[in-house]
């Protein structure tokens, strides 16, 4: 048996993922403990699309950006942890609950998103977790989600 890999870079994460520009939102996965936890690093750049309307003259993240980028973090986590790679895994939002907006995240940030599995095991379909999102150890947002994992 061979060991999981510990992290994931943007080749892997691609391998794992549907998501391409503009909606990839997710760089690396760092320290991913099996399906249990990992750590998303998302480096936030005036380039990007939501920038131009989201606000003109004060470019903030949205929130929902930030929330759909733990999801990705968690997607890949799953997706390491369980040899994914190339096996066209779509993920699904079913519930986003206790979400909550601390700090705002800007260009030039770097988002950091611990996620952990509060529900989910290899083989299930339906997985619930949890996420913070910080930057420079400054929590931005926390949340719980729901997603459903469709191999299909």
């Amino acid at each position: 048996m061979t060991s999981t890999p510990v992290q994931a870079d943007i080749q892997l994460i691609q391998r794992i993922l549907p998501h391409r520009y503009p909606f990839l939102l997710v760089d690396k996965v760092i320290d991913i403990d099996g399906t249990t936890s990992a750590t998303g690093i998302k480096n936030v750049t005036m380039n990007e699309p939501h920038f131009q309307g989201h606000f003109p003259g004060m470019p903030v993240m949205p929130g929902v950006t930030i929330i759909e980028a733990m999801a990705q973090s968690a997607a890949v986590m799953v997706g390491v942890s369980m040899d994914m790679a190339d096996k066209n895994m779509k993920v699904y939002f079913m519930a986003i609950d206790k979400a909550k907006f601390r700090r705002k995240v800007g260009p030039g940030d770097v988002l950091e998103m611990k996620v952990e599995t509060l529900r989910g095991k290899p083989g299930a379909k339906v997985w619930r977790f949890g996420g913070v999102a910080s930057v420079e150890g400054e929590m931005a947002a926390e949340c719980e989600f729901t997603a459903m994992m469709d191999l299909g």
